[in-house]
């Protein structure tokens, strides 16, 4: 009996590989003899994301797209390697689909499915679709999309899309707070400030909140900071916090990002894709940062989904270090003594997001 194999590809941040983990997981809910592959990029994130998930992966050596000569080579080179190493992985499977996740990545890999005639399917949680899946909606033949909005980059393929939420991780089913809590030594009677850049860090975000300890000290009697930093920022950020009187716990990564979440009382952070739907799982007030130098600038467009709501607010990451100090502490400090628009905030969480979406996209790849 041969068993239906599900490629996953894709990679480059945890962005793109959480929403696909979360489905991975809900088809061997579903299906516990069904096999899951991921294609992922060779950055180290990617490995330490799937070496958590016990996911078979193969990284990659494909490069991201540029125009630059010596960079247009070199991603040519490590597209077609790509591309080789994916076409054997296929070769011997039979009832096998792939679905590209985002990610430089995913478009060899893609592009190899198609080639063998196998269904590619698009994961797509970005408002505005990146790079790498303009490129692989011209080789798939069907879509899941978060927001209605993104319907309009897809309409003019011969494509079937799904508007089905964004797919969380299995621990947004049952966060616990409380072992958070206990688990990194916080005082029960205050409330948690979680500062985040995502799965690599902000160091701008990082930078402004180590500004504004000074500050935050007069909230020493109530509050406590949660900040992770990015493994790569640990050290630079934990000397900054040396001479802070508020409660602190620096950490460069957190594995139970639903049960910081929960227990949180405000986040201020990124506002891609996956932060927004994790911010409104987890019922918890925001501040957004959106990443400034996307092209499409689609975390601004992300984040706007809170704001319409009354679950987020927008403060800009600006370029002039002192207007964005100003401007975050003008927002935070509002907000750390409003807690009633706190509570008004982590109420309208639960008007947005649709929590089944990992269910309904699984349910889908197993009819194929």
């Amino acid at each position: 009996m041969s068993h239906k194999c599900f490629f996953f590809a894709g990679g480059g941040t945890g962005g793109h590989l959480y929403p696909a983990i979360a489905v991975a997981e809900k088809i061997i809910e579903l299906e516990p003899s069904a096999r899951i592959h991921f294609f992922c990029s060779n950055r180290d994130i990617d490995s330490y994301i799937l070496d958590q998930s016990k996911f078979l992966y193969t990284a990659l050596p494909a490069k991201g797209f540029s125009l630059r000569l010596g960079e247009l080579m070199s991603f040519c080179t490590t597209f077609l390697e790509s591309y080789r190493i994916a076409s054997g992985e296929f070769k011997e499977k039979n009832k096998a689909v792939v679905i590209g996740v985002g990610g430089f990545a995913a478009a060899p890999v893609c592009f190899a499915g198609n080639k063998l005639n196998m269904p590619v399917k698009l994961l797509n949680v970005d408002i505005v679709p990146g790079r790498a899946n303009k490129i692989i909606r011209y080789w798939a033949d069907e879509v899941f999309v978060q927001f209605e909005e993104t319907c309009q980059y897809f309409s003019k393929r011969k494509l079937k899309v799904n508007v089905v939420g964004y797919p969380l991780r299995k621990g947004f089913e049952d966060a616990r707070g409380d072992m958070v809590i206990s688990e990194l030594g916080l005082d029960v009677n205050k409330k948690i400030l979680l500062v985040t850049g995502a799965s690599s860090g902000a160091m701008s975000i990082n930078e402004t909140v180590c500004a504004l300890l000074g500050n935050l000290n007069a909230f020493a009697a109530g509050w406590q900071i949660v900040h992770l930093t990015g493994k790569n920022n640990y050290e630079q950020v934990k000397a900054e916090y040396a001479d802070a009187k508020i409660s602190h716990k620096v950490l460069g990564y957190c594995d139970d990002m639903a049960g910081l979440l929960s227990a949180a009382e405000l986040v201020i952070g990124r506002s891609g894709a996956g932060s927004v739907a994790e911010y409104a799982a987890g019922a918890v007030a925001s501040i957004c940062m959106p990443y400034p130098h996307h092209k499409d600038m689609h975390q601004y467009l992300n984040a706007g989904k809170l704001v319409e709501a009354g679950a987020g607010i927008i403060v800009d990451d600006l370029p002039d270090e002192n207007e964005r100090r100003e401007w975050l502490w003008e927002e935070l400090e509002a907000l750390m003594k409003d807690d009633a628009r706190r509570e008004e905030m982590k109420a309208n969480c639960k008007t947005i997001g649709k929590k089944d979406a990992a269910l309904k996209i699984a349910e889908r790849l197993l009819e194929i």
